[in-house]
């Protein structure tokens, strides 16, 4: 079995249609159905149901898909272990983190480490949480920076961070001044939540806060812009403080090269915000959320799935 034939199927399964994912190899768009039927033909299944402009998998293709990205895993694992005879300092390293992470504490730490070592090629992927651990297990990623752990058996978590919760209002409204009675301001007050936790959920609550459709307990490091810009105001809310769980995880058999070792403890040492329990393996437990817009309890964790 050719390793470009397993590629090309990969492609094409995660962008959905031979066209993009012949983009993706960069290659014509013949030469990736050529190598799918040479596949096809070795493995004496379809795995493609043509459906106009675009493809889905077949019963056979879901069968080898799990298979399929293993194979590439075990070959980026060899890459690395190559890689890792010149030492803990060199070769390339990519991480995926949820992007309201890129925040100026993550970003310098990653900073410092790249000024540590010159001959590191570290290279980032944003994506939400659970994409985040897609690219991880498929060998897309070394490591991932994601909220919460996962409890895939194929993934370590390990927390190395907790971030702290700010509730947000508009700058119009009365919590924003402060110096009020914190408990007759808040009765009755509409807080932000979404059941279906959408992709653009976490920006789409920081808009309809600033619109005044409710108030919002939103990660610290997402809201940088709003806070400085003054389009959304903090709620000095002491009994509101909580903090969400940041975790690390790698594919639990992959090779971990230097490059890799370098990044894990750069990222395990991130420190801990005081006040903020100690890191622990375990996921927070995530209450049931409110409709976007209805009266709700200030309860924490009822956010998002960034």
């Amino acid at each position: 079995m050719e390793l470009d034939h397993v590629e090309a199927f990969l492609a094409i399964a995660r962008s959905g249609g031979f066209a993009r994912g012949s983009a993706v190899l960069h290659l014509s768009q013949p030469a990736t159905s050529r190598r799918i039927q040479l596949l096809e033909a070795e493995l004496g299944a379809p795995l493609f149901d043509r459906l106009g402009r675009g493809v889905t998998l077949t019963e056979a293709g879901r069968a080898f898909l799990p298979h399929a990205q293993a194979i590439l895993a075990s070959m980026q694992d060899g890459i690395d272990a190559v890689n890792a005879v010149r030492g803990i300092g060199h070769g390339t390293v990519t991480l995926a983190l949820v992007g309201t992470l890129a925040s100026s504490s993550l970003t310098a730490r990653l900073s410092r480490l790249r000024h540590q070592y010159p001959g590191l090629d570290l290279r980032l992927r944003t994506a939400l949480s659970a994409e985040v651990s897609a690219l991880v297990l498929r060998g897309d990623a070394a490591l991932g920076l994601r909220y919460g752990t996962d409890p895939d058996p194929d993934l370590v978590s390990v927390i190395i961070h907790q971030e702290r919760l700010v509730p947000v209002c508009p700058p119009e409204h009365p919590l924003a001044a402060g110096g009020t009675d914190l408990a007759a301001a808040l009765a009755g007050q509409r807080w932000l939540a979404f059941a279906s936790r959408p992709v653009d959920s976490l920006t789409a609550q920081k808009r309809m806060a600033e619109a005044g459709f409710g108030l919002a307990i939103l990660p610290e490091s997402s809201l940088d812009e709003e806070l400085r810009t003054g389009t959304l105001c903090a709620i000095d809310a002491p009994d509101l403080t909580a903090t969400i769980p940041v975790a690390l995880i790698r594919r639990r058999n992959a090779f971990q090269t230097g490059a890799a070792r370098a990044l894990t403890a750069a990222l395990t040492d991130w420190p801990y915000k005081p006040g903020t329990s100690a890191p622990s393996n375990s996921p927070a437990p995530a209450p049931e959320p409110a409709q976007a817009g209805e009266p709700s309890p200030a309860r924490t964790g009822e956010i998002f799935d960034p």
